[in-house]
């Protein structure tokens, strides 16, 4: 028995030290704000998520989420008709930009909520980074 408690016991710091995808505690103890989705929960609805990148374009360019459109404070005029041709009734905006400190996320949903009057608007916690992390 004490053998088998010790082999356990090496297996499980092994994994403690060598495994690339342990999330951090600070991480997992970071609460949402108001608004806020985080990715693991969105991934739930994914079918029916409609992803708005509102970094700059030659950012969505190099690398976004799949199927997300382009939507930013510098260009909204000509991306945002783009934006309702794809929105349906009851289908949830899910706005991102490009780290946890990025506002423009914020601001895009803001506008989206305000000014388009779209109401299931949310803003994905952690943003491109949280998607870059889980996809390692």
């Amino acid at each position: 028995m004490a053998a088998l408690m010790a082999v356990a016991w090496v297996l499980a710091l092994a994994n403690v030290f060598f495994n690339p995808r342990t999330p951090t505690w600070a991480e997992s103890e970071v609460a949402l704000e108001k608004g806020e989705l985080a990715l693991d929960a969105a991934l739930l609805r994914a079918k029916n998520i409609l992803w708005i990148d509102a970094r700059r374009e030659a950012e969505y360019a190099q690398a976004h989420i799949p199927g997300a459109l382009p939507l930013n404070e510098d260009s909204w005029n000509e991306l945002l008709p783009a934006i309702l041709a794809a929105w349906q009734p009851g289908r949830r905006v899910i706005v991102y930009c490009g780290s946890r400190q990025c506002q423009a996320s914020r601001e895009v949903a803001e506008r989206l909520r305000d000014e388009v009057g779209l109401a299931d608007v949310l803003v994905l916690k952690g943003g491109w980074e949280s998607w870059q992390t889980r996809a390692k």
